[in-house]
């Protein structure tokens, strides 16, 4: 969390503001995008209470609001709720910024990976800024896998993430 930052946004949040991006959206549209089996949920998986919860937290940190509202298809109306210009802002820090750990590859690295192609924006400055970032972990960990069974955990993880960003470094080049 930064200055410009105040408030600290979750994993969750950060998918609906990246599913905003690509246009107004009411809450049950967004959660489907989400749901287990679609092409966000194969990663991160977030059920219609949750989708909800982050929409009226971005509404009240400023970064989207409610644009209209539109007949529900068999209940009542729906909420459209659209990204304001500090969401857009916000969303393009985070999307740019590397992961802090290996571990965070898994989900937040993999969904800004997924933002960024979905958007057809180039994921190259991503992936080259985190190959950079976990360069000193790698060096740390590669001289560990004669350690006990956490080093050794420790070791594979790390090696196995340094070939994917390379992969994903061929692949974008």
């Amino acid at each position: 969390m930064t200055e410009s930052d105040p408030i600290r946004l979750s994993l969750t949040e950060y998918a609906v503001l990246g599913l905003l991006a690509e246009g107004p959206a009411h809450g049950f549209a967004l959660a489907k995008q989400l749901a287990q089996g679609s092409d966000l949920g194969r990663m991160l998986t977030i059920r219609r209470p949750l989708v909800y919860r982050a929409l009226d937290r971005l509404v009240e940190a400023g970064l989207a609001r409610p644009a209209f509202s539109e007949p529900g298809e068999a209940g009542p109306s729906r909420i459209v709720h659209q990204m304001t210009g500090a969401g857009q802002d916000r969303l393009d820090r985070w999307l740019a910024c590397p992961v802090e750990h290996v571990r965070d590859i898994r989900l937040e690295f993999l969904l800004k990976l997924t933002l960024l192609v979905r958007s057809r924006q180039s994921p190259l400055p991503l992936v080259e800024r985190q190959r950079e970032a976990l360069r000193p972990t790698f060096a740390a960990l590669e001289d560990q896998a004669t350690g006990d069974h956490v080093e050794l955990w420790r070791h594979h993880t790390a090696a196995a993430a340094a070939a994917f960003l390379d992969d994903l470094h061929r692949r974008f080049s």
